[in-house]
């Protein structure tokens, strides 16, 4: 029997060299009680990822489960980008970011979901940091590197959110509309504060949700020291309105 169904929310997740978590996170977000409909975005994948997704868009999952692939590592920034674009497009209202590795809770979408849908708030993050610490499985160097840039973007910025990097978002899609997104320019771990800052400068309420991160158990990560340092040195041009 087909679980296919029809949704006013998607959730993007890019891949690359995720065929050890893509088929699992795709059934546990479309296996979710509200229906949430899945866009995989892939940036050429040596390992297969992409043909997962395809077999099972060509089986069971034809309406709820979509796929851009890409050729080569373009960027988080620039793979989120795209699938706002496409999302926007295909009319949803509620439009999330979420990684493939289950280091976001698939659970935890419809209360994130409820914040926007239900609550009257334009983005929803999913917050390690709201509550105290909420990061499992992570080495503590990790840990305080990640805890204490959101202390420094606040600082530099000017803005209250404990969770400035957080990855795990719902957007309303009037949010992604009033933005010009093709002037977001960074790719890495900058483009998720550059995001947030942008709808806070724009007017729009955003409300933390308590989450709980845990360090994916499969598969490689794909942080490195360069997104970080483009966090720090984007944070500042930021500030300073500079391109």
């Amino acid at each position: 029997m087909s679980n296919a169904k029809r949704s006013d929310s998607i959730v993007i997740i890019p891949t690359y060299n995720e065929k050890e978590n893509v088929e699992a996170i795709i059934r546990a977000v479309t296996g979710q009680e509200k229906p949430f409909d899945v866009l995989i975005i892939d940036d050429g994948s040596p390992d297969g990822t992409a043909s997962i997704v395809r077999s099972l868009m060509q089986d069971e999952m034809k309406e709820c489960l979509h796929l851009i692939e890409r050729e080569g590592k373009l960027g988080l920034g620039t793979a989120y980008i795209r699938g706002f674009q496409w999302a926007l497009e295909n009319g949803y209202e509620y439009i999330f970011e979420m990684d493939a590795d289950f280091s976001h809770n698939p659970a935890d979408l419809p209360r994130l979901y409820k914040a926007c849908a239900e609550e009257g708030y334009d983005v929803a993050v999913g917050s390690r940091y709201i509550s105290g610490v909420n990061v499992v499985n992570w080495p503590m160097g990790r840990v305080l590197m990640s805890y204490y840039a959101s202390a420094y973007v606040r600082t530099i910025l000017g803005i209250s959110l404990r969770d400035t990097t957080a990855g795990f978002v719902c957007y309303r899609r009037k949010v992604l509309e009033t933005m010009k997104l093709d002037r977001i320019r960074f790719k890495g771990y900058a483009f998720q504060i550059e995001m947030k800052y942008t709808a806070l400068r724009l007017g729009f309420r955003i409300k933390e949700v308590p989450v709980i991160f845990v360090n994916r158990e499969l598969g490689t990560s794909k942080m490195s020291g360069g997104i970080f340092s483009e966090a720090l040195i984007g944070v500042i041009r930021l500030r300073l309105g500079k391109p």
